[in-house]
C-alpha cells in the first residue's frame, strides 16, 4: 500500500514538473519574429478599441435613434395617412405611423406578368387581373401589365376599366409593341359604348 502511495506522489510531482516547464519554455517563433513597429502597435490598439466600442453598444434609450416624424410632416406630405385624416377632418381615426409600402421591384413585376399571362391563357381572367394588379404595385408604370389588364377587362365585358388600362398603356408606350392592338381595342370599345348609349 505504501508503495502505491509513493508511486502516485512521485508521478504527481513528475507531471507538475513537466507542465511547469512547458508553460515557462520560450516560444521559438516569438523569439524569431521582430517586435512590432509603433505604427503596427497603434493599428492593433485602434482595432482593439473599435471592437470594444462595438461590443459596448447597447439598446438603451440613450443610444436609440429617434424615428418620430417631424412636426409639420402631415402638412408637407398630404398623401400620408396622417395627412389624409387631417384633410378629411376625421379626428376619430388615430394617425398611423405604419404604412404598407411595396418597394419598386421590376423582377417581381415581370414574374407577376408571367403568372398573369399563364392565367390569361387558361381563361382565368380574374386570376390574371389579380396578378397584373400585383405587378402594378411593384412597378407602377408597367406597360405590359396595363395592356393585359385592358384585355382581361375586355374579356369580362368591363368596358370602363378596359378603356382606362388601354389608355394608360398608350400613355406609357405610345409607339410600343401593343400600341396598334390597344388603339383598335379602344376604337372597338368606343363603338360598343356608343351603341349602348343609343
Amino acid at each position: 500500500m505504501r508503495c502505491k502511495v509513493v508511486v502516485l506522489l512521485a508521478s504527481f510531482f513528475l507531471v507538475t514538473a513537466v507542465f511547469s516547464q512547458q508553460t515557462t519554455a520560450p516560444d521559438p517563433q516569438a523569439a524569431q519574429s521582430p517586435a512590432p513597429s509603433k505604427s503596427e502597435e497603434k493599428e492593433q490598439q485602434k482595432k482593439a478599441a473599435d471592437r470594444d466600442a462595438e461590443a459596448g453598444e447597447s439598446s438603451s434609450r440613450e443610444t436609440r435613434i429617434d424615428v418620430a416624424p417631424p412636426k409639420d410632416d402631415a402638412k408637407n406630405h398630404p398623401n400620408s395617412p396622417a395627412g389624409l385624416n387631417e384633410a378629411s377632418g376625421d379626428t376619430t381615426a388615430p394617425p398611423s405611423d405604419v404604412q404598407e409600402m411595396h418597394p419598386w421591384n421590376p423582377y417581381r413585376a415581370v414574374k407577376d406578368d408571367e403568372v398573369g399571362d399563364f392565367y390569361f391563357k387558361q381563361g382565368n381572367y380574374k386570376g390574371a387581373i389579380a396578378r397584373y394588379e400585383d405587378a402594378l404595385q411593384y412597378k407602377e408604370h408597367d406597360a405590359v401589365a396595363n395592356f393585359r389588364l385592358g384585355q382581361c377587362y375586355e374579356k369580362l365585358d368591363q368596358r370602363d376599366q378596359a378603356i382606362a388600362h388601354y389608355k394608360e398603356y398608350l400613355k406609357i408606350l405610345p409607339q410600343g409593341p401593343f400600341a396598334k392592338q390597344a388603339k383598335k381595342a379602344l376604337e372597338k370599345l368606343g363603338e360598343k359604348q356608343k351603341r349602348a348609349a343609343k
